[in-house]
């Protein structure tokens, strides 16, 4: 059931189901929001142990996690090919309305978003903005082209309170590597 209900999901182009060890592999480029809320739909829970693609690229993933006290949330980039990168990310506990995000120089949360630097390099670092819910949750998924998560492993990515990046930004992030597929 599990493995007819993903292969209709636009851009999954395999589906690999190990019954053993209650595991779901998924080669495709569909967000991982619509992955799981497919699998879900089976009456099964879903839950994302790594994202990347097979061994072409060095370093083929990477994830931010955002761990609270008010504002928690989740950031994968996995390298779809040497010019591109898919960018997803949830978050929650944010302020309803629009918030700018970046991936900034450093990976120094001595401060918290202020001290992770400047932009990482205009336009790749620039990510746009979020648009957050009055629930206070968003949800983003979209390519960047020309960036490389090789060269993002030890940044950060930062949050901004409203659409302008100079103010010293709510929270920050260190990108690290990530596992692959699962």
């Amino acid at each position: 059931a599990v493995k007819s209900k993903l292969q209709t999901v636009e851009g999954v182009k395999n589906v690999d189901v190990d019954l053993d060890n209650q595991v779901v592999r998924i080669l495709g480029s569909s967000p991982v929001k619509t992955m799981t809320e497919a699998l879900e739909q089976t009456g099964r829970k879903a839950r994302l142990i790594g994202q990347g693609v097979p061994d072409d690229f060095l370093i083929s993933a990477a994830v931010a996690e955002f761990k609270g006290p008010d504002i928690f949330g989740v950031v994968r980039l996995a390298q779809v090919n040497m010019e591109l990168t898919r960018v997803e990310a949830n978050f929650s506990g944010l302020s309803p309305g629009k918030h700018a995000w970046s991936i900034n120089e450093f990976g120094d949360l001595t401060r918290g978003a202020a001290s992770t630097g400047k932009l990482y390099s205009l336009p790749l670092g620039d990510l746009g903005t979020l648009d957050v819910d009055e629930k206070g949750e968003a949800f983003y998924s979209g390519p960047k082209e020309k960036l490389r998560v090789a060269d993002l492993i030890g940044r950060a990515i930062a949050v901004y309170a409203t659409e302008d990046k100079s103010d010293p930004g709510l929270t920050a992030a260190v990108i690290a590597r990530s596992a692959g597929v699962g």
